[in-house]
């Protein structure tokens, strides 16, 4: 079953990671996704997107974690550069950093969490700071797009946003699923899924063509054929208000 998001959850203080990986001590903060432990591996943090500049987040990740013994829960297989996607929590402790980041708004939840207990922690911590508009909810660095403005959403190309809009249509062509946010499929704002992952959506409780009609915030990166678009891979990058 897919996640009713709004739902309110009662999860453990660290709902993400589903296996221990054991602890380290931080040597060095590389870049605002990195982070290397003195016995050389590298670890990325799982589950958020940074919603404030890379020179921003640097520092507030040295501040938090530099010269500190951390726990770390994740998959433990690397990525293709080598790093762990885990989850932090520094040593003693069972708040995971991202948790620490999202409540000062300061970062976003991202998409393909995969555990669902995780995923509501993290969005209910971002609705949170959201409301009482702290970090990049209060200072407007951050907003979330509305997908009748597609010049507006331009502007992201490139990057990770979350897009807010009612959807008018689903179609299918080919073997590309599109779900359309306005009429003009060449300028307006649209999400498309392989038709070869439509199955993956389905299994997860989310069948697309049910999208239709809904008010809903989709999350991903913003690319550009001639309108704005994001690509869509796992069911989790959609969530609306109320029951499902």
């Amino acid at each position: 079953m897919l996640l009713t998001l709004l739902t309110p959850l009662t999860a453990p203080a660290h709902a993400c990671g589903s296996q221990r990986l054991g602890e380290g001590s931080i040597a060095a903060i590389e870049d605002h996704r990195t982070l290397s432990l003195a016995d050389g591996r590298k670890i990325r943090l799982a589950g958020i997107e940074w919603g404030v500049a890379a020179d921003i987040a640097r520092p507030v990740l040295s501040d938090l974690l530099l010269g500190r013994t951390i726990a770390l829960k994740g998959t433990g297989t690397p990525d293709r550069y080598g790093r762990i996607h885990a989850f932090a929590s520094v040593n003693g402790s069972e708040t995971p950093i991202q948790y620490v980041l999202l409540d000062r708004g300061l970062a976003v939840a991202g998409t393909r969490i995969g555990d669902a207990a995780c995923r509501h922690a993290l969005l209910e911590r971002e609705r949170s700071a959201r409301k009482a508009r702290l970090g990049i909810w209060g200072s407007g660095d951050y907003r979330l797009h509305q997908a009748d403005d597609p010049a507006a959403i331009l502007q992201s190309v490139g990057r990770f946003a979350i897009v807010e809009g009612r959807v008018l249509s689903v179609r299918e062509s080919g073997n590309t699923v599109y779900v359309n946010f306005g009429r003009r499929w060449s300028d307006d704002f649209t999400v498309t899924i392989a038709k070869r992952a439509e199955a993956t959506f389905i299994s997860a409780g989310l069948s697309p063509r049910s999208l239709a009609g809904r008010v809903v915030r989709v999350r991903g990166v913003i690319e550009e054929r001639s309108g704005p678009w994001i690509e869509a891979t796992a069911a989790d990058q959609f969530e609306w208000d109320g029951p499902r």
